[in-house]
C-alpha cells in the first residue's frame, strides 16, 4: 500500500497551497455538511486537486483528514499540503475500507466523495478525457491501468460498443453509433480523440454534437475505469465506516451516479431495495438530510461553468441503523 503523510512532528501551523489545478465545485456547502465535529477523523475520497481537502483541514482543530485518489496529478498535488492533520492514501476510492484499517482507524466522523473529474484532467489533451482538444484515446484515471479507450475502441466487439454506449453513454442511437465506430476502424485505426470524433460526425445529431460527443466520452471513461462498480463498492462500506451521527456527503454529475448514491441514502442498497427487520422497520444505515440535491448557486456558476451539473446529496449516520415504517 502506498500512504503518505507528513511527519507528526511538523508544527501544528499548516502550508495549505491553493493552486489553479482545480476550482472545487459547492466547498461551503459540503465542508459544512460534513464537519461537524472539528476533532474527529474525516475522509475525503477523491482528492482530486485538494480544493475540499484544504477546506474541512481549515475546519479542524485536533481532528484528522484522509484523502484518497489514485491520479499521478493527484499525488503531486497533495505533497503541497503540509499538516500533521493530513494523509494521503494513493488508491482508488474503492479501497477505502482496506486502507482505513491498514492506518488503525476503524470509524471516522464523516466521508466526502466529488465523483467528477478535475478541471486539470479535463484540460490536459493528453489524457484524452475532453471532446474539445486532439490528444491521444486514453481516459484511465489511474495511468497504471494497461486498457484506454482506444484498446475498447480496437478490440471491443460492435455488440459490446452498443452495450457501453447504451448504458453508459444513455445514447438514443447506440447501436449506429457502435456500427459506425466498428466500420471506421476496419478502415484506419482510431487512437485519438479527433479520429473518434471524426469516424462519428455524420451519426451526432444535428445541433446536439456537442451533448453526443460529451455522451460518448462518457461511456468510454466509465468502461476504462469501471467507474459504476467502484461507486457502488465504496458506497457499501460507508454503513460500517461511518460513525453513528456522522455524515456521508457525495457529489455527482449525471444520473448514473445519482441513481446509486439516492437509494443507497434511503434504503442502505444501491438499487433501492428495501430491507425491514422482524417488527417491519426498515433497515437504512444513513438518513438523508437533503431531500432534493444540492445544486451550485448562480453566483458560482458564473465563475465555473463546469458545476452546472452538480448534484450534491448528504445523509447523517442514524444510531441503530433503522428507521420506522
Amino acid at each position: 500500500m502506498s500512504v503518505e503523510s507528513p511527519s507528526p512532528n511538523e508544527e501544528k501551523g499548516k502550508t495549505l497551497k491553493a493552486g489553479s489545478y482545480h476550482t472545487p465545485v459547492m466547498l461551503k456547502e459540503c465542508v459544512e455538511g460534513l464537519v461537524t465535529d472539528p476533532n474527529g477523523v474525516y475522509v475525503d475520497a477523491t482528492f482530486g486537486g485538494g480544493g475540499h481537502s484544504r477546506g474541512i483541514l481549515e475546519k479542524l482543530k485536533n481532528g484528522r483528514l484522509i484523502a484518497f485518489d489514485q491520479d499521478i496529478e493527484a499525488v503531486k498535488q497533495a505533497e503541497l499540503i503540509v499538516h500533521r492533520s493530513f494523509t494521503f492514501c494513493k488508491a482508488n476510492f474503492q479501497y477505502l475500507s482496506r486502507y482505513l484499517k491498514w492506518l488503525g482507524v476503524a470509524r471516522v466522523n464523516g466521508i466526502l466523495a466529488d465523483l467528477g473529474i478535475s478541471s486539470r484532467q479535463i484540460d490536459s489533451p493528453e489524457r484524452g478525457f475532453s471532446t474539445r482538444f486532439d490528444g491521444p484515446l486514453d481516459m484511465r484515471m489511474n495511468t497504471a491501468l494497461e486498457k484506454t479507450a482506444a484498446d475498447v475502441v480496437a478490440g471491443y466487439s460492435e455488440a459490446e460498443l452498443h452495450r457501453i454506449f447504451g448504458r453508459y453513454g444513455e445514447l438514443k442511437n447506440a447501436r449506429t453509433t457502435a456500427k459506425a465506430v466498428a466500420t471506421a476502424r476496419t478502415r484506419k485505426p482510431i487512437s485519438t480523440t479527433a479520429q473518434l470524433k471524426e469516424a462519428l460526425i455524420r451519426t451526432a445529431p444535428r445541433g446536439k454534437e456537442n451533448r453526443y460527443f460529451a455522451q460518448v466520452f462518457q461511456a468510454l471513461r466509465i468502461e476504462v475505469n469501471d467507474e459504476l462498480a467502484a461507486l457502488e463498492n465504496f458506497l457499501r462500506q460507508c454503513g460500517e465506516i461511518v460513525a453513528p451521527e456522522g455524515r456521508l456527503a457525495v457529489m455527482s454529475y449525471h444520473s448514473l451516479e445519482d441513481r446509486p448514491v439516492k437509494n443507497y441514502m434511503q434504503t442502505g442498497h444501491v438499487n433501492g431495495q428495501t430491507e425491514k427487520d422482524f417488527y417491519g422497520n426498515k433497515i437504512a444505515p444513513f438518513a438523508a438530510l437533503t431531500r432534493k440535491p444540492l445544486t451550485a448557486s448562480g453566483e458560482e456558476l458564473s465563475g465555473n461553468a463546469r458545476a452546472r451539473s452538480a448534484k450534491l446529496r448528504i445523509a447523517a449516520r442514524r444510531q441503530q441503523g433503522k428507521t420506522k415504517h
